[in-house]
């Protein structure tokens, strides 16, 4: 029965952090950098539109010429989650039902850029920004979770000193350095101690922060007067455990920031629009505390314990985004599909409980449109952007019978 139990609740755990990760529209990234780029629906590896380009690709840095950005983004997510169907044994509380983990409503981003052409084929500059993150904050507690109020919070910052060189006529090399820092705090898990390898370090213990370095490259080309076309790499950022909650991620609070590769397009339609089109792949699999798959039998926080992500190879997880652009006259309209894909397979007839794979971590694709105004006075520019969640699948369902 203890085996039953624990397992619900590692599995509960990943439910958890499974909804968090739906208040950010590209896994836990942002959709874009810069409110400029959010404006264009996240587009912006083959233009460039101000100094935050080395977050998306440092070679359009060059572009953009000598300028400085400053800017805030609002953000209201909307989450909770759903659990149905469990059984449990006489003497275990209700589970089932629908949390809510708005308890904390608002969030700000603040971001800045600087951008200098230094030499006639050199441009330097510096991006401050968030990389992403994810929040759920419940309103009561999570009877398969803990007898606190449960919730998860990740924040994560990027300082990216830029370098941004011409080559040639119409072609453009960059490298960026990603600095990173990041903190984590999770509250209302106690009931997952037990399956833990460090049981004391696995909730309610506060903030824990962590830093590390990566690097971004990426080329942009003109390949004539209408077409330009660009790429970007960005390796994994290396940062240090969050320790304390070594019991709670893989490789005792490993949580390395997962590299990711980009490609996009640019066409002018005439002299005052342009079509731009992106794609992104995240490579999540690289990251054991994400990646790892969810049937791991191994203590929670030890090298091959479960992740916050899980498919049934426990490989790799992607997100692809391909948002249709059309910027004309200071002004754009930007309306793209947002998938982000994830398969659970964990049934097997030689476990005590099953698991449907259609209704634990389904597909969750969002639509979303996103809506920019430039105002221009001088060499001074304001801009206003609308980027909204069409539809989103929020309910994460998890089925657990005993047997």
């Amino acid at each position: 029965m203890k085996t039953i139990v624990g397992k619900i609740l590692m599995l509960s755990m990943a439910l958890l952090f499974l909804v968090a990760s739906a208040s950010a529209t590209d896994g836990y990234f942002l959709t874009g950098y810069g409110t400029k780029q959010q404006g264009l629906g996240g587009a912006g590896v083959a233009k460039p539109g101000d100094s935050l380009a080395g977050a998306t690709n440092p070679a359009g840095l060059f572009l953009v010429g000598d300028r400085f950005d400053i800017g805030l983004t609002l953000f209201r997510p909307v989450r909770f989650g759903t659990i149905v169907g469990n059984q449990l044994p006489p003497g275990y509380p209700n589970v089932n039902g629908t949390y809510d983990g708005n308890r904390v409503t608002n969030f700000e981003l603040p971001e800045l850029g600087y951008s200098l052409r230094y030499r006639p084929n050199l441009a330097l500059g510096v991006a401050i920004y968030g990389n992403g993150g994810l929040n759920t904050a419940y309103k009561q507690p999570i009877q398969l979770l803990g007898s606190t109020r449960g919730g998860v919070d990740i924040d994560q910052v990027f300082i990216s000193p830029t370098l941004s060189y011409k080559v040639g006529g119409h072609n453009y090399l960059g490298v960026a350095a990603n600095i990173a820092v990041q903190r984590f705090a999770a509250e209302g898990l106690q009931y997952i101690e037990a399956i833990s390898s460090d049981p004391t370090h696995v909730t309610n213990n506060g903030y824990s922060y962590s830093s590390g370095a990566g690097v971004r490259v990426g080329w942009l080309g003109e390949l004539n007067h209408t077409i330009s076309v660009g790429a970007t790499w960005q390796s994994k950022t290396y940062v240090s455990k969050f320790s304390k909650y070594s019991g709670l991620f893989a490789e005792q609070g490993g949580f390395d920031i997962p590299s990711n590769f980009a490609g996009g397009a640019a066409v002018k339609l005439g002299s005052k629009a342009t079509l731009l089109f992106d794609e992104e792949r995240i490579l999540y699999g690289s990251v054991k505390s994400i990646a790892n798959t969810l049937a791991s039998t191994s203590p929670l926080g030890s090298a091959s314990g479960p992740g916050r992500f899980a498919d049934d190879g426990g490989v790799e997880h992607r997100l692809v985004v391909g948002p249709l652009t059309v910027q004309a006259q200071g002004r754009s309209l930007a309306v793209g599909p947002d998938h982000s894909k994830t398969r659970t397979d964990v049934g097997h007839p030689r476990v005590s409980f099953r698991i449907d794979p259609e209704t634990v971590m389904p597909r969750r694709v969002a639509d979303h449109l996103a809506l920019a105004d430039l105002q221009v006075s001088g060499t001074a520019g304001v801009v206003f952007a609308l980027f909204v969640i069409i539809a989103v699948d929020r309910r994460y369902r998890q089925t657990a019978v005993s047997r």
